[in-house]
């Protein structure tokens, strides 16, 4: 059963950074509660503020305004008790490339008054082979491994997870995310930041949409997919110099949202096979060739492009703070 304290709860967060003209918002009056329990994901594209809001609620900077507690504390007032009771996971954890695996664990484990014992989290983590190795040695998804081995030794209330697959290969990718429905199962809290939504669908009990350092969409990745009001994307393009008018798409059968999106159209739609006769014949009555088409499920990251009109991975910048 949740704890009736949330995890994390902050009310219009800000964070600006002095600039050359205007300052830049990082973090734009952002609100967001985590039970207690949940595995939480914060997504949106790199300068979204992902990282800068899990480091303020890290306690390793402070906000320009707003209010946050974790855990029922608030940094600044019982910041001891709150570094013994969380664990963390940067993106990217620079550790003692001589030391040994083992070594490296013990030396995190004795930050914390009480914690698990380093050779069982090291069993929990897939190491155990691994443990007189030194980490300058470990390959990349060892080393993850061991970064959140680090950030579960002290047996954590919360974990805060910052990326903690970039980089990886599908292999590792996954050995994490075992690793990390094991911690949740032990009814801790984690707190994840990803770009990746096939990550957030697997993982998180709830996720928020970040955009421009403001939430832009919460819920159960159900809840958001079934935002669209169609569980499937249909996916085409035209032959060069081709083109369709998105207003005439948008009045298709069984189509509820229709974009362009450089040379390619993405529709949502209720059902695939009203949708599909009718955009064929709509095509072919306007004399236009498919170059190709695809069909799929929807997902979180259809969700963002529908809510910003763009993808995750493209660049984002931040926007300026208005003129008083």
């Amino acid at each position: 059963m949740l704890s009736m304290t949330p995890a994390i709860l902050c009310r219009n967060l800000h964070k600006y950074y002095p600039a050359r003209g205007e300052p830049v918002r990082a973090v734009n009056g952002l609100d967001l509660e985590v039970h207690s329990g949940e595995c939480f994901g914060l997504l949106g594209p790199n300068g979204a503020g992902k990282t800068t809001t899990i480091e303020i609620l890290e306690g390793l900077m402070a906000p320009t305004s707003g209010d946050v507690e974790v855990l029922g504390r608030r940094w600044g007032e019982h910041d001891n008790e709150l570094r013994q009771r969380i664990g963390v996971s940067l993106q990217e954890t620079r550790l003692a490339e001589k030391l040994t695996v083992r070594e490296t664990l013990i030396l995190f484990r004795s930050f914390y008054a009480t914690g698990q014992n380093p050779d069982e989290v090291l069993e929990q983590v897939g190491l155990t082979e691994k443990a007189n190795a030194q980490v300058g040695k470990l390959s990349g998804g060892q080393r993850q491994r061991l970064s959140i081995a680090c950030g579960i030794v002290g047996d954590p209330d919360l974990l805060f997870l910052d990326e903690p697959t970039v980089g990886l290969d599908p292999h590792a990718r996954r050995q994490l995310w075992e690793i990390l429905r094991g911690f949740r199962a032990r009814g801790k809290t984690l707190l994840l930041t990803t770009h990746y939504m096939d990550e957030a669908e697997r993982l998180c009990d709830r996720v928020a949409v970040i955009d421009h350092g403001k939430v832009i969409a919460l819920g159960t990745p159900t809840e958001l997919i079934s935002s669209l009001q169609g569980e499937h994307l249909v996916e085409f393009a035209l032959e060069p110099g081709a083109t369709v008018e998105l207003a005439n798409l948008q009045r298709l059968n069984g189509v509820v949202h229709a974009m362009q999106e450089e040379d390619r159209y993405l529709l949502t739609v209720t059902h695939p096979h009203l949708a599909l006769p009718a955009l064929l014949r709509h095509l072919q009555e306007a004399n236009t060739e498919l170059a190709r088409l695809t069909t799929r499920h929807a997902s979180l990251e259809d969700v963002f492009v529908h809510l910003t009109g763009r993808r995750l991975e493209e660049p984002e910048e931040a926007a300026p703070l208005p003129t008083p």
